[in-house]
């Protein structure tokens, strides 16, 4: 199952008119996308991010997650590949790469624009943004080459089989991916820029008992190569610069998480959280949320509940969108 993923600098997509728009493309925004075709609802999913899987893909795609229903265990990424898979099934309009700016409402319905210049028409929208707009941190330099070698996570590990591999930071995330890179890599160089790590101390210590060269303190210099990636060079504060050969630098130097234009949207906000009633409708009739970026009373911040929030959001706009049917939605085993 290959992860539906766009050009990180995104082109406009043809406009699109749909019965939901899902904004966000995490856990709870793929299940609601699944959930929204169940209902017969035609649907688009909406992310700034240029893959599905939200904070997972982004941040733990290789961890192992011990609270989804169904699954002893399961890795990030491999509950991102099924996810998408199920929702597949509704035949959504991804619209992957496209941040979602401008939010207008009416009467009956929504008109939502994209950084891009896309326009989404749809009877109802769907928050389900995690927390907030995810930007990486950017390298200093070399970002010219983003999607020609340089990339912010790693949604597959098999892709850099048998490649000179350079991870960038001393976070959770630089060294799971250096560890997981391991034994499929021909070479994985993490290079951060102080000695001490602020990744949990047992990972710290698979680091240094693991094959993976560790550069501290040092800094990227320079990236270069014709096409792509090719050369690295690193630099400590003594000006001292070792080049190295890499076809792939992961920069894993963490996220910005913020509301971004949300914040105009004209929600109702608890402490970054949008407000919302017991059938996940917000202060906006045709808008509603789920997942981590809802807030109600008695919030479980968790995957599992976020997958209960689509359900029963998607349940409310099919209502919305047509009076006539019901909120029950029967057993998926009658369909």
């Amino acid at each position: 199952m290959t992860t539906p993923t766009t050009d990180p600098a995104a082109t406009p997509h043809p406009d699109v008119d749909v019965d939901l728009l899902i904004i966000g493309a995490g856990p709870t925004g793929l299940y609601g996308a699944y959930y929204a075709g169940f209902r017969g609802l035609t649907v688009a999913i909406a992310d700034a991010l240029p893959q599905t899987g939200g904070q997972i893909s982004a941040l733990y795609p290789e961890k192992l997650i011990y609270d989804v229903a169904g699954f002893p265990a399961i890795r990030g990424q491999e509950l991102v590949d099924r996810l998408t898979e199920q929702a597949d099934q509704s035949n959504p309009t991804y619209l992957l790469g496209h941040s979602i700016t401008q939010l207008d409402t009416t009467s009956d319905g929504i008109t939502a624009t994209a950084h891009t210049g896309t326009r989404v028409t749809a009877g109802a929208a769907l928050i389900c943004g995690g927390i907030g707009n995810f930007t990486p941190r950017e390298l200093p330099t070399g970002t010219q080459y983003l999607g020609r070698g340089l990339q912010y996570f790693v949604p597959h590990l098999n892709a850099h089989r048998g490649q000179d591999v350079i991870v960038v930071g001393g976070g959770d995330s630089a060294l799971d991916w250096a560890l997981a890179l391991e034994p499929i890599a021909s070479t994985v160089t993490l290079v951060h820029r102080r000695n001490q790590f602020r990744a949990h101390q047992r990972t710290v210590q698979q680091l240094h008992a693991s094959s993976v060269k560790v550069l501290t303190p040092y800094e990227i210099h320079d990236i270069s190569g014709d096409e792509s990636v090719a050369e690295v060079t690193v630099t400590n504060a003594d000006g001292d610069l070792i080049t190295l050969p890499a076809q792939t630098v992961v920069a894993a130097l963490g996220f910005i998480a913020d509301l971004g234009p949300m914040e105009q949207w004209k929600l109702d906000l608890h402490r970054r959280r949008i407000l919302v009633d017991p059938t996940m409708r917000t202060n906006q009739g045709r808008v509603f949320a789920a997942g981590d970026i809802a807030h109600y009373n008695g919030k479980i911040t968790l995957i599992a509940t976020g997958f209960g929030e689509a359900a029963t959001a998607v349940n409310h706009i099919t209502t919305t969108l047509d009076p006539t049917r019901t909120t029950t939605p029967g057993h998926s085993t009658d369909t």
